[in-house]
């Protein structure tokens, strides 16, 4: 993809694209059990590529989740106000830039082995400069995503939860440096088990955001897919003839059995069904295609909805359908989740505040929530499924949990005064109500 992008901005390009792109690497080698020789060289080959290709590039290390704000979970608008010029000024700031560029390196300028000529670009990362925000994650942090990762117990919740954190660690970066769009390098085969394998995790509601060419889940940043056109064996061939370099680095379900997990499930069972029918994949991409992102009944025209702390879609979760598999498990997890009314002589937080002002006010439930339910009930019900395998949430990433206590106190003071003044409300009785009802 890098290097279509490349060819696409040569001045040999018929339709010259207009924009200036960048290059985020995650190093996912704490999660993928690396070793630090290992992973400094992967990163040392990685940076010599960028280097060569010459666009600003950014190299970031997974542990870096554990510093990101609460606010990276949050979703803003796309088109701020007062900006209708702002892409207008932009185009034309990007041609001036080329103009200049291409005045100062018109001698000089590095060809490809195509022998099509590169852009100089403005390198952001400079690893011989000290001041550069280029630095290697510390050892607690390393040690805090081993153990976030050990502590997940299926692979399949491993791979989902990498996943995530990755997003989210991109969707940092791209705000920070005012990228307004992210393209990933997506494949129409990858595509394609991507939408078996979400419906098998039961994400069927965001497969159109999940595979589709543009996903506006974020707001003011968009994921596009590009190279969801191209097979993997397209791309092979590609870099193959074209002698692009490449990094070979293993991943999480690197040499695993084939039922280790559902992705690996899925990928091959894709693959071998394609290799009987060769049309398998492109029908499952053509099925895609035809997804539609359409909102839940009753919130297209409302304000947006509260979206899962994980995957950031909108919430799929209705308690008052009661044939999902949600609304079904509802009333189980409820009674198993529920604390036990506490004695009176149970100490309070404020005690000396009264009851009105007090926090806890006695025996109030509302106020003494469980920070697992707190969590769990702000995700969607794929990522309620594999989060069954991780026992604990302390190993995870402290902007998740702060974003999850923030959004359970802003919904706070709507609980509690319903549970105060329940107990004035005059309830029916049996006869009463068959009388209304006769």
């Amino acid at each position: 993809m890098v290097w279509q992008v490349l060819e696409g901005l040569s001045r040999e390009s018929a339709k010259r694209l207009r924009f200036v792109p960048g290059i985020v690497c995650i190093d996912e080698g704490a999660a993928c059990g690396l070793s630090p020789e290992a992973r400094a060289k992967a990163l040392a080959e990685m940076k010599l590529i960028l280097q060569t290709v010459g666009f600003p590039w950014h190299v970031v290390a997974l542990e870096e989740v554990f510093d990101l704000p609460p606010s990276v979970l949050r979703c803003f608008a796309q088109e701020p106000v007062g900006t209708e010029g702002a892409y207008k000024a932009a185009v034309d700031s990007f041609l001036q830039q080329q103009h200049v560029l291409g005045a100062e390196g018109a001698g000089d300028s590095p060809s490809l082995a195509q022998g099509e000529e590169q852009l100089s670009w403005p390198c952001t990362q400079d690893p011989q400069n000290p001041q550069s925000p280029d630095r290697p994650p510390t050892a607690a942090q390393t040690e805090a995503l081993s153990r976030l990762f050990d502590s997940v117990k299926t692979l399949t919740a491993k791979e989902e939860l990498l996943q995530a954190l990755r997003t989210h660690l991109i969707l940092h970066v791209a705000r920070t440096h005012g990228y307004s769009k992210v393209m990933t390098g997506d494949s129409c085969t990858r595509l394609a088990i991507k939408l078996m394998t979400s419906l098998a995790l039961g994400r069927g509601a965001f497969l159109a955001w999940d595979t589709g060419f543009s996903d506006e889940r974020h707001g003011d940043v968009v994921v596009v897919r590009p190279m969801r056109e191209h097979t993997l064996k397209e791309v092979a061939f590609y870099n193959h003839l074209f002698a692009v370099p490449s990094v070979f680095t293993p991943a999480l379900d690197t040499k695993a059995p084939e039922k280790a997990s559902i992705h690996r499930l899925m990928e091959a069972f894709m693959l071998r069904l394609q290799d009987q029918f060769p049309s398998t994949v492109s029908t499952v991409y053509r099925t895609s295609e035809k997804l539609v992102k359409a909102p839940r009944d009753g919130c297209a025209a409302g304000p947006p909805g509260p979206r899962c702390l994980l995957c950031m879609c909108a919430l799929d979760i209705d308690t008052a359908d009661s044939a999902t598999a949600f609304g079904a498990q509802t009333p189980l997890h409820l009674s198993q989740t529920q604390p036990p009314t506490p004695p009176p002589t149970a100490p309070c937080c404020s005690a000396g505040m009264g009851r009105v002002q007090g926090c806890c006010g006695g025996a109030r439930p509302c106020e003494r929530e469980d920070p697992r339910a707190r969590v769990i009930e702000q995700l969607c019900y794929g990522c309620r499924v594999n989060m069954k395998d991780l026992p604990s949430l302390d190993p995870l990433p402290p902007y998740i949990l702060a974003e999850a206590r923030l959004r359970s106190q802003s919904c706070f003071p709507r609980a509690c005064i319903e549970q105060q003044i329940q107990e004035y409300l005059v309830e029916d009785s049996d006869d009463e109500a068959q009388t209304g009802e006769s």
